[in-house]
């Protein structure tokens, strides 16, 4: 009797966090029967501190939307079968897209930056988002968040002492050119396109992604052609939720989808 092939879940990290923080969830993903990797972001295969240390650097400044597209897509295509993909952030848009293209059996979306042409009137979100993308300051330097952003923004609401080691420990530089990118046409979701299974997960105390834009992104999917869409709301989750110390949460929720579609 032949012994059933693994599935493969690529793990996508936002734009300011490093790949380390699905470390926990590799392993316990792994344990359920996975096999797992999280490949770092182009120019950032390295840990935060020494990121850090060469901050700024114009390799990770010079870095577009379209260079992380396609270095997960070539990741992609190297694996045996279609993998699973899970993103936070902006790579929560990254599965979309790669749903999009049809290289994945299945994604997840944690608390993803929205494709183009979906947009936050809220005065906090939209300032934040200026500010991250580089409206008021050159691209040719790429922005590396203060412990400040991170408390307000990221990790509101979590005790002072785990919002500082997070800060010290997952925090890494970005491309603004990134970021703007969002904007563009590489950033654009055809809604009415078929696709494999998507998960949208948002939280209700995020004021990066606010949940009513996660839920817009989330109708804007034609709920008629057939394709698997679905949308869960965490109570009292922030933007960085799934790499503090409750993150069992949500990925003990996505295994349960992972089981219901038969992935």
């Amino acid at each position: 009797m032949e012994s059933k092939i693994p599935k493969t879940v690529i793990f996508i990290t936002g734009a300011f966090a490093s790949h380390r923080t699905w470390d926990k969830w590799i392993s316990y993903y792994e344990e359920r029967g996975y096999n797992c990797i999280a490949p770092a972001w182009p120019n950032k295969n390295a840990s935060s501190q020494i990121l850090k240390s060469k901050h700024p650097d114009n390799n990770i400044a010079d870095t577009k939307l379209s260079n992380v597209l396609k270095h997960y897509t070539e990741i992609i295509s190297q694996q045996p079968m279609k993998p699973i993909v899970i993103g936070h952030s902006l790579g929560g848009l990254i599965v979309q897209l790669l749903l999009q293209q049809n290289l994945v059996i299945a994604g997840v979306a944690l608390h993803p930056i929205p494709p183009k042409g979906i947009f936050s009137l809220n005065p906090t979100c939209l300032l934040s988002s200026l500010k991250r993308i580089g409206l008021f300051s050159s691209s040719n330097e790429p922005h590396l968040i203060n412990f400040k952003e991170w408390q307000s923004l990221f990790t509101n609401g979590t005790p002072y002492e785990e919002q500082k080691y997070s800060h010290g420990k997952d925090v890494v530089p970005q491309s603004k050119r990134v970021l703007k990118d969002r904007f563009s046409q590489t950033a654009k979701i055809n809604f009415t396109t078929p696709h494999e299974p998507l998960l949208i997960v948002s939280g209700t105390t995020d004021r990066i992604t606010l949940p009513s834009i996660n839920y817009k992104n989330y109708t804007k999917y034609d709920k008629k052609n057939s394709s698997v869409i679905d949308y869960k709301e965490f109570q009292n989750k922030n933007h960085f939720s799934y790499g503090l110390s409750s993150w069992k949460e949500e990925a003990d929720y996505i295994l349960d989808w992972l089981e219901i579609i038969d992935c």
